[in-house]
C-alpha cells in the first residue's frame, strides 16, 4: 500500500535463522515474536548469528511464530492516530542510567526508581525499570554487569525497547512531527481498519519525511496506551481522551438512544407494536416492550406483562437495540416510575374507567393524573402526542414542557383547528384516509381500506392507533412512503398483535378474540360488530376480579348488547374474588338487557371457549375476550385441524366487504 515498513519474514523453526536474515538483507536484524505485547520477547540491532538464536529463544518463549525483520535506524516515535486523525506524536527512549563515577548499576536503577513518578505496571505515569534477561543480555553484550561502576557521565541503555511498561521515557513531538509522517500514520491507521490506533515508528528525526530519510512503521497498535501523551516526561501534555470521546459521542449528537413511550387505558399494545414494525421497516433494530412481553426486533427475550420500568431498564441496557419503543401502564408508573428519566416522544391514547379503585386511583382524574407523567418526562426538544378527542388527554397539554401534536378522529375538532391555525403538527381521519395536517398543508398517508389492521376501516379503535403510531413516527422523522409500506403490512395477526382483533376461519363459521377487558374495549368491539354480517354472534365474556362491581356489571350491559348468546367465565386468576362472584355480577348486569337463558355460566376459561366453539354453527360469529391470548388461540387452532379438511387461514390477515368477511390475497395457508 506504499507504506514504509521494514522487509521481514516469520519463522517457526531455529534452523530457518540464517536463511531469512539474509532474505531480510542481512544484518543488522530484529527478531521478535509475532503475537506478544509490552516489548515482550524483542530484541534489535542483532549483528550475528549466535545473537540472533539467543534473541529467537527468546522470542519464541512468547510465540510459536517468531518475526525477522531488518533493523531499522533511528528513534523510537509512538504516532497516535483517532478516528483517522493525528493527535499525538511521542519519542520513547529506553530505559537508561547515567554513570556518576561511583555508583553501580544497580545502585543508579534503584535511584531512577525512587522518582516519584515511577510504579508499578500502569498504576502511575512512568513505570519502574525492572532488571530481566533483556537487560542482563544488554549488559552482556557491553562487558558490563549490575555491579559494574559507570564512569560519571555515562548514558547505559537497559533495555532494547521503549515501551513505557519496560521504564522508557516519552517526550511529546506532536508540534513538530512532518506532515507527509503524519500522513502516512493516518493512512496506516485506516488500511489496517481502526479507529483508534498506535503507530509505531523508526526513523531518525520525525521532523523529517520518512521517504527521505529512511525508515518505517514496524508495528500498528490496536489498543495504544496512553500515559505517554496524558503525562509525557518531557514536553506538553495532550488531552488525547476529548478525541476518543468526541468520535463515540460527536458533539451535538444524541447521547442515548431515541424512547418513543405510549400509555393510555386501550390500544396500547397494538400502537406500541405498530410504531415498532414502522421503525424496524427502516432498518433500525428495535426494542419494545407489551403487556404480553419484551422483544428485541422480533424475539421475544422475556413473557408476561412487561409494561414497567424493569422491562423498559431491560431494553434500554441491551447494546444491539437503537431504539426503544415501550408500553408504558399505570401499575408500573405507581409503583417505581417510568424506569427512564426522559424520552423524545411520549404518546397518550385514551383514560377510560379501568383500574379505578385501585392504589387510591379512584376517579378519570387521577387516572389521567398518573398517565399525564409520561408526556411530562419528554424533553424539550420531543413532542407529547395528545388525543383531542379525550379532554382529559387533551387538557396534559399544558403541564408539558415538550412541543405537543395532537389527533383525532374528527379534522373539524375546535382543537385541532385551532392547533393548526397556530402552527402545530396533527395526524386526523379524513375522507377515509390517515392524514397527516402540517402548517396548513394536508400530507395524505393511505387509505384505512388499505390498512388491514383497521379491518377496511370498520375497526374504529385500530383507526385511531394507526393515527397515534402515524404521528409518532412522523414526528421521529419517518418518511411518508416508509409509514404507508408499514401501514399496509401491518395485521391484526396472531404473529405481530397476539390478542388484538385476531380473525380465525373454524369449519364454517368465524372465530374473533380480543383481549378487551374493561368498558371501553367492549365498547370498541360493540363498534365494529355493529357492521358484522353474521347469522348470530355468540361472546366468551368475563372481566378482571380487581374492577369494581359497577364496572363489572356494565361489562354485562355491553355483552348483551353486542351478543345473541354469550357463555360468562371467569379468569384464573380472580384477584381475591370467590369463585362465583365475577360471573355474578356480569349477569346481573346482561339481565338489565336481555333475558338470563341467553347467558350461560361456565367460570372455567378454557371450557367456556371449547363449548362455545362446539355450539356454533356456519355462518355465526363467536367474540372471545380471553385472559390467556395464548390458551385462547390453542384450542381455537386444535378445531381448525379437527373441522377444516383444508389449509385453514391462522391468525392471518382479514378484509371486511360490504356483505362478508374474507381473506386477504396475501393471505397464506399455514
Amino acid at each position: 500500500m506504499g507504506i514504509p515498513v521494514p522487509k521481514g519474514y516469520t519463522v517457526r523453526r531455529r534452523s530457518e535463522l540464517a536463511a531469512t536474515i539474509e532474505d531480510v538483507g542481512g544484518f543488522p536484524v530484529v527478531i521478535k515474536p509475532l503475537n506478544a505485547n509490552h516489548g515482550k520477547g524483542i530484541t534489535v540491532n542483532i549483528t550475528n548469528l549466535e545473537a540472533a538464536e539467543i534473541a529467537y529463544d527468546a522470542a519464541s518463549q512468547y510465540s510459536d511464530v517468531v518475526l525477522v525483520e531488518k533493523h531499522l535506524v533511528g528513534y523510537d516515535y509512538r504516532l497516535l492516530v483517532i478516528n483517522n486523525k493525528l493527535v499525538a506524536v511521542a519519542k520513547r527512549i529506553p530505559a537508561y542510567v547515567v554513570g556518576d563515577g561511583r555508583s553501580t548499576i544497580q545502585e543508579l536503577i534503584d535511584e531512577v526508581n525512587r522518582d516519584p513518578r515511577r510504579g508499578f505496571g500502569h498504576e502511575n505515569v512512568l513505570t519502574q525499570i525492572s532488571v530481566d534477561d533483556m537487560t542482563l543480555r544488554i549488559l552482556e553484550s557491553k562487558g558490563y554487569t549490575l555491579d559494574t561502576v559507570l564512569p560519571e557521565g555515562e548514558h547505559c541503555t537497559l533495555k532494547s525497547t521503549a515501551n513505557l511498561s519496560t521504564g522508557s521515557i516519552a517526550v511529546d513531538c506532536t508540534d513538530i512531527i512532518h506532515p507527509y509522517n503524519a500522513f502516512i500514520a493516518e493512512r496506516a491507521a485506516q488500511i489496517i481498519g481502526l479507529d483508534v490506533a498506535g503507530i509505531d515508528l523508526i526513523c531518525p528525526d520525525i521532523a523529517q519525511p520518512v521517504n527521505e530519510t529512511g525508515g518505517g512503521i514496524v508495528e500498528v497498535n490496536a489498543s495504544p496506551g496512553l500515559r505517554m501523551h496524558l503525562a509525557p516526561s518531557e514536553g506538553i501534555p495532550r488531552n488525547v481522551a476529548e478525541p476518543i470521546i468526541d468520535m463515540l459521542f460527536p458533539p451535538g449528537s444524541h447521547t442515548r438512544i431515541p424512547i418513543l413511550a405510549v400509555t393510555g387505558t386501550n390500544g396500547k399494545t397494538t400502537t406500541t407494536r405498530l410504531i415498532a414494525h414502522i421503525l424496524k421497516g427502516i432498518g433500525k433494530r428495535v426494542g419494545f416492550t407489551t403487556t404480553d412481553g419484551v422483544y428485541i426486533q422480533n424475539h421475544q427475550i422475556a413473557k408476561g406483562d412487561m409494561t414497567g420500568p424493569h422491562s423498559a431498564r431491560l431494553v434500554l441496557r441491551d447494546p444491539t437495540v437503537e431504539v426503544a419503543v415501550l408500553e408504558t401502564a399505570r401499575g408500573g408508573i405507581l409503583r417505581e416510575g417510568l424506569g427512564f428519566p426522559e424520552c423524545d416522544i411520549g404518546v397518550v391514547l385514551n383514560v377510560t374507567s379501568d383500574h379505578l379503585g385501585l392504589g387510591d386511583i379512584e376517579t378519570l382524574e387521577d387516572m389521567a393524573r398518573v398517565k399525564s407523567v409520561l408526556v411530562e418526562a419528554v424533553h424539550e426538544r420531543g413532542y407529547a402526542v395528545l388525543n383531542a378527542d379525550d379532554g382529559l388527554v387533551a387538557a396534559m397539554a399544558a403541564n408539558v414542557k415538550a412541543t405537543v401534536a395532537y389527533f383525532s378522529m374528527n379534522p373539524e375538532n375546535p382543537l385541532i383547528q385551532k392547533h393548526i391555525a397556530s402552527g402545530g403538527t396533527a395526524a386526523v381521519y379524513e375522507e377515509g384516509h390517515i392524514s397527516i395536517l402540517k402548517r396548513g398543508w394536508k400530507l395524505r398517508i393511505e387509505d384505512v381500506s388499505n390498512i388491514p389492521l383497521t379491518l377496511s376501516g370498520k375497526a374504529s379503535f385500530m383507526i385511531q392507533n394507526a393515527l397515534a403510531a402515524t404521528l409518532a413516527a412522523f414526528l421521529h422523522g419517518v418518511s411518508i412512503d416508509d409509514i404507508r409500506m408499514a401501514l399496509g403490512t401491518f395485521t391484526s395477526s396472531v404473529a405481530q398483535t397476539p390478542g388484538r382483533l385476531n380473525l380465525f376461519d373454524v369449519g364454517g363459521y368465524q372465530v374473533l378474540v380480543d383481549y378487551a377487558h374493561n368498558p371501553a374495549g367492549y365498547e370498541a368491539i360493540q363498534s365494529t360488530l355493529e357492521r358484522w354480517d353474521c347469522q348470530q354472534k355468540i361472546g366468551v365474556i368475563g372481566g378482571p376480579g380487581d374492577r369494581r362491581n359497577s364496572d363489572l356489571r356494565e361489562l354485562g350491559v355491553l355483552a348483551a348488547r353486542m351478543f345473541d348468546q354469550a357463555i360468562v367465565k371467569e379468569d384464573d386468576d380472580r384477584r381475591g374474588r370467590e369463585p362465583g362472584e365475577v360471573a355474578a355480577l356480569i349477569r346481573q348486569g346482561w339481565e338489565q338487557e336481555k333475558a338470563g337463558d341467553r347467558l350461560q355460566e361456565i367460570l372455567d376459561e378454557a371450557t367456556a371457549i371449547e363449548t362455545a366453539l362446539e355450539k356454533a354453527e356456519p355462518g355465526d360469529l363467536v367474540v372471545i375476550f380471553p385472559a390467556d391470548v395464548q390458551r385462547a388461540i390453542q384450542i381455537i387452532t386444535r378445531f381448525q385441524d379437527k373441522l377444516n379438511p383444508k389449509p385453514s387461514y391462522r391468525g392471518s390477515s382479514y378484509s371486511i366487504g360490504p356483505d362478508l368477511i374474507s381473506p386477504s390475497p396475501d393471505s397464506k395457508p399455514s
